[in-house]
Order: C-alpha cells, then sequence, then structure tokens
C-alpha cells in the first residue's frame, strides 16, 4: 500500500503485518498508523459498494503496537518462517480484539501514540490490564492523519476527553454530563457510551477509596 508494511502471515480472517522490519525505518509507528487509516478508509469504500450489490457489509479492527520484538527466522528445519513474537506482539493483538468493547476501529499502544504523535490525530482511551498482564497500559484510539479530523468530530473528543479528565478525578456527575454531551453530538462514538454507562454506574456505587482508574479488560 505504499507504507513499506510487510504482510507477515495470515490468521485466519485476519492478518500480521510489520513495520520496521525486516528493513528499519524511523518512522515505522506513523507509517503503521498511515496504513490503518487507508485500510479503514478502503473499507468504508467497498462498504458503499457491497451495500449497492446486496453483499454483507465486512468490517474490520486494527491494533498497533510499537517496541522492542523477537525477529527472525523461527521453527525447525521442517518449517521455517520469518516473524516477530514477544510482549509488543501480543499486546498489538490485543488491542485489535480490545477495539470490539470500545466500538473503535483502530487502537494504538502507548509508544505507537508517542512515536506517530506528530503524524496523527488521536485520543486517549483507557488504562487497561489487559488478560495475562499485571502492568496496564494506557490505549489511544488513532482517528485520522493529523489536520484531518472533521470539525464534528474535533468537538466530539473534546466534550469527551473533559468527560474522561472528570471520570479520572472521581467527579462521576460532571463526567455523566460531558459524556452524554459527547453522544447526543454523535451516537455512534463508541468510547463515549462506554463511559457514559460506566460514569453512571459510579455514580450510584462509587469505587474504592484505593480506586487507580485501571480497567480490567478479562473478554478478549
Amino acid at each position: 500500500n505504499g507504507h513499506r508494511g510487510n504482510v507477515n502471515k495470515y490468521l485466519g480472517d485476519g492478518i500480521m503485518a510489520l513495520f520496521g522490519a525486516p528493513l528499519d525505518d524511523p518512522t515505522h509507528a506513523s507509517l503503521a498508523c498511515y496504513a490503518a487509516l487507508d485500510c479503514q478508509a478502503e473499507l468504508v469504500r467497498l462498504r458503499g459498494i457491497w451495500r449497492q450489490e446486496g453483499l454483507p457489509e465486512i468490517g474490520a479492527r486494527i491494533g498497533i503496537n510499537s517496541g522492542p520484538c523477537i525477529v527472525g527466522n523461527m521453527g525447525s528445519e521442517e518449517r521455517m518462517e520469518y516473524t516477530v513474537t514477544g510482549d509488543t506482539v501480543n499486546l498489538a493483538s490485543r488491542l485489535e480484539g480490545a477495539g470490539k468493547f470500545y466500538d473503535t476501529s483502530i487502537l494504538i499502544g502507548q509508544r505507537t501514540a508517542e512515536l506517530a504523535k506528530k503524524d496523527v490525530e488521536g485520543r486517549e482511551i483507557d488504562l487497561l490490564r489487559v488478560k495475562g498482564k499485571k502492568e496496564p497500559v494506557v490505549v489511544f484510539e488513532l482517528l485520522a492523519r493529523k489536520g484531518q479530523l472533521g470539525e464534528k468530530k474535533r468537538r466530539v473528543v473534546e466534550v469527551y476527553l473533559e468527560g474522561l479528565a472528570a471520570y479520572k478525578m472521581r467527579n462521576f456527575s460532571i463526567a455523566c454530563a460531558r459524556f452524554s454531551e459527547a453522544v447526543a453530538l454523535d451516537p455512534s462514538d463508541g468510547p463515549s457510551r462506554v463511559y457514559l454507562e460506566r460514569s453512571a454506574n459510579y455514580r450510584q456505587t462509587p469505587p474504592p477509596s484505593d480506586w487507580d482508574g485501571v480497567y480490567e479488560l478479562t473478554s478478549q
């Protein structure tokens, strides 16, 4: 797709692609983000065609993570493949699955967000503890290339972030109001809907005093 990514393997109905390997590329995080955004834009176009033809409208979620990996030929003499493995790769897979929970199309890890911040628009989604890991990770949604986020979505994100700040401060009434406003602006905004429900629940039954805001994601 012109972003110097390599499709490494097919995983049932999914794929794994590498950026920055086997050839090093200092812009690998931004290129991965661009590729993901382009894939989703192409799916939007294709769904329009499929809809007209009476075919199922297929969607896809994407998870992106950046960090150290074990890269190289793995396996045995009978079956050898060039691939990557490690915690960085596993988290990318978890992020793809977590997108279903937040109704998002592209979730990225904190390091990816840091490396690509000059090139893309995103928003913080959650502090997650994924299945099988002790340390929580900050997760972001990838929204657009830098400067290409629509005005309506930008306003939704602004209100959402106000709600998220209140949520972190345990101001659940204010959080409910902000997330309600975000949902009113865009009923399809999955993260706002998730936080509206979560804030409403905490408003009725506050979390314990030692609550750290970490959300346990165990279903994916």
